[in-house]
């Protein structure tokens, strides 16, 4: 039998078209969306978010945070080091390498993930501080949450999604450091107050290096992983 002798029966190739033109793409699209926010443990990611927003929350209305001095810095700046560890470890895929055959998407997915998990980290701050003062106020969690955020993200493209928190935890060590010192440097910005614009250029610069590289590279796909 030669390969002009099979026909396909009537009506079989209608069976297989999406009935809408973009149908069978968009479903595609739906369920790579879906396998992504798994694989990156998105929810257990959120789960984490609340968790430093409801500590914070507690620390201001216990007053576990000074009213003055160095200290009243070292909690919060310990809680958005936390959200960008979480935000970073995100990146970790346990596919691999195979997971770039998704194409272009996946770019969308590493930009949109990173992106919103940051706005929805500094939203939870903020409203976890909304009950009290919080020293530095929405400003500085904005600064520090995305400045320590776009650390993450260049240790997850270096070390690996897996380790990108040690990033931002050697960071949260030196801005320790620096608060309990007094030192006052644009590149430790946690250590400035909010309105100083050299620290925010500074923050903004790493959290744009940060996306940047995790949209166009991702994390770097360790031996281990």
């Amino acid at each position: 039998m030669t390969p002009a002798r099979v026909r396909t029966p009537a009506g079989a190739e209608s069976k297989t078209r999406p009935i809408l033109p973009g149908w069978g793409s968009a479903t595609a699209g739906l369920r790579l969306v879906r396998l992504y926010v798994a694989s990156r443990r998105l929810r257990v990611a959120l789960g984490a978010l609340v968790a430093c927003s409801l500590v914070l929350r507690a620390a201001l209305e216990r007053h576990w945070i000074p009213s003055s001095g160095p200290l009243t810095q070292q909690l919060p700046v310990l809680l958005e080091a936390g959200t960008a560890s979480v935000i970073a470890v995100t990146t970790h895929s346990p596919f691999g390498e195979p997971e770039r055959a998704t194409g272009r998407w996946l770019s969308y997915l590493r930009f949109g993930t990173a992106g919103a998990l940051t706005g929805i980290a500094v939203g939870l701050l903020s409203a976890g501080a909304a009950a009290a003062h919080l020293p530095g106020g929405t400003l500085d969690v904005v600064r520090n949450v995305a400045g320590m955020t776009g650390i993450g993200l260049i240790s997850a493209t270096v070390i690996g999604g897996g380790l990108s928190w040690i990033g931002p935890m050697a960071y949260l060590v030196l801005s320790e450091d620096a608060i309990l010192n007094s030192w006052r440097t644009p590149w430790i910005w946690p250590t400035t107050p909010s309105q100083d614009a050299g620290a925010a250029f500074f923050a903004a610069l790493v959290f744009v290096a940060g996306i940047a590289i995790i949209t166009g590279r991702g994390a770097r796909q360790r031996a281990a992983e």
